[in-house]
């Protein structure tokens, strides 16, 4: 299935019904008054988080999503039917802000949460609402409300509790398929990561975290260079960083260490807050290094880089560290606060239909 993260919608609810202008007519009442009923509310449009979605592709085409109108009153005090309100499912992690303020509307995180995009017009009054002692025949009635109707776009930010970030070819991939089940594709060519991919590495029976991997950064991806600035959003809700180098030793021309410092930039330039969250260092393709010379190669970058944090030397492709490393994140995330978890829907959903 194709990955889409991004989506612009109208969605409009109902009209609410109008009020009828009616008078009791029976035989031998000659005199009945005004017995117009109320017109029915308009439907409104819900948006739910659904953890079994993980795309917006449902969006890419069907983009008008319109709520039930609500019915005209009638005579003999009939009230009209409430127009059905429509429920859209999204994966957690969506955003819905306006499409011309850009103003935030809703973020789903959770799983199960119900937010209200467009509410359902009001019905309006039949005439018997209007009699009084001195208006026995009142001819007024009310038309029902329009219903709100809003352009919005969509974001979806994955969530997971590990981020992976680095240069393409850097090893994200080969490292999640390392210490998951998850399988993105491998090649010795840049940017073989086009989409985000998750994983969920299971420490133990009861212990696992989900990491997330994203396509491959390059200087300048934050003024639109290579695919990775497209998708940095879905790090912005993980709660540590694992920035993977590569320190093999390459025939082409590079130097790890400004290439790191080019990937925080990168960050920095795109969101301070992301550039703020938790970051460990993680060396990678060690096994391309002679033994005797690891530990020196490693301890030349660290003194090079500057970095004072957290420090691990792997290999993804043997699978060297990657077991110590895993633990030392669950470890981490354990000392966290994890999210609250909603588990039921909070708003009955009823589904309608869409145009």
């Amino acid at each position: 299935m194709k990955f889409i993260d991004e989506a612009k919608i109208t969605v409009l609810a109902g009209k609410g019904g109008d009020g009828s202008a009616s008078f009791r007519r029976e035989k031998y009442i000659p005199k009945g008054g005004p017995d117009g009923g109320d017109g029915g509310r308009g439907g409104s449009v819900y948006v739910v988080a659904d953890s079994n979605l993980n795309t917006l592709i449902e969006f890419r085409y069907t983009r008008n999503f319109k709520a039930q109108k609500g019915e005209n009153g009638r005579g003999a005090q009939c009230y009209g039917k409430g127009g059905e309100d429509l429920t859209i499912r999204v994966p957690v992690g969506t955003v819905f802000s306006h499409l011309e303020t850009g103003e935030l509307v809703a973020d789903l995180a959770v799983n199960g949460q119900v937010v209200c995009l467009a509410r359902g017009g009001k019905g309006g009054l039949g005439n018997m609402h209007f009699k009084s002692s001195i208006n026995r025949s009142p001819r007024q009635h009310t038309l029902g409300e329009p219903g709100e109707e809003w352009e919005l776009a969509m974001e979806l930010k994955v969530l997971a509790d590990i981020g992976l970030l680095g240069m393409p070819n850097a090893g994200k991939s080969t490292f999640i398929r390392a210490v998951s089940a998850a399988r993105p594709k491998v090649a010795d060519y840049p940017f073989t990561t086009l989409a985000p991919n998750l994983g969920v590495v299971r420490v133990d029976s009861e212990r696992s975290f989900v990491i997330a991997d994203i396509p491959g950064l390059i200087e300048g991806a934050a003024e639109g260079a290579g695919l990775g600035h497209q998708f940095l959003r879905h790090l912005q809700r993980t709660r540590l960083l694992l920035h993977l180098v590569d320190i093999s030793p390459r025939w082409e021309a590079g130097d790890p260490v400004h290439e790191a410092r080019a990937i925080v930039e990168e960050l920095r330039k795109y969101d301070q807050a992301l550039y703020d969250k938790p970051r460990w260092l993680v060396l990678n393709k060690i096994d391309m290094l002679d033994d005797a010379e690891r530990a020196a190669v490693v301890q030349q970058f660290v003194t090079d880089y500057g970095w004072e944090g957290p420090v691990f030397a792997i290999s993804a492709l043997d699978g060297t560290g990657c077991t110590a490393l895993t633990y030392a994140v669950m470890d981490y995330l354990d000392t966290q606060a994890r999210p609250p978890e909603i588990t039921e829907i909070s708003a009955p959903v009823v589904s309608g239909e869409a145009d």
